[in-house]
């Protein structure tokens, strides 16, 4: 089967397309792209929907390595918020 591994950082990311046999997990998958030893993975997910190691890949799929956040996000939309002027009626 074919399943893409995407890890990303700000402005850039690297993804590679693996062909697996049918009962390939994250875990495998993430060492066949060659990502295994990556210290800053905090987690995986599949297509955003977070999944343990174990999880069983399925024809298509793109494996997502998770990072920590670099902000809070309520943080960030309050600034962006703050940032913008205020619309009068």
């Amino acid at each position: 089967m074919k399943i893409e591994v995407v890890r990303a950082w700000p402005h850039r990311f690297d993804a590679v397309v693996l062909e697996l046999d049918e009962t390939a997990t994250v875990a495998q998958a993430v060492a066949a792209a060659g990502f295994q030893d990556d210290p800053q993975i905090t987690g995986y997910a599949v297509f955003g929907l977070r999944v343990s190691a174990d999880t069983r890949l399925c024809e298509g799929d793109r494996v997502e390595l998770l990072r920590p956040l670099q902000a809070d996000p309520k943080d960030a939309r309050r600034r962006r918020a703050e940032d913008r002027p205020l619309k009068k009626k």
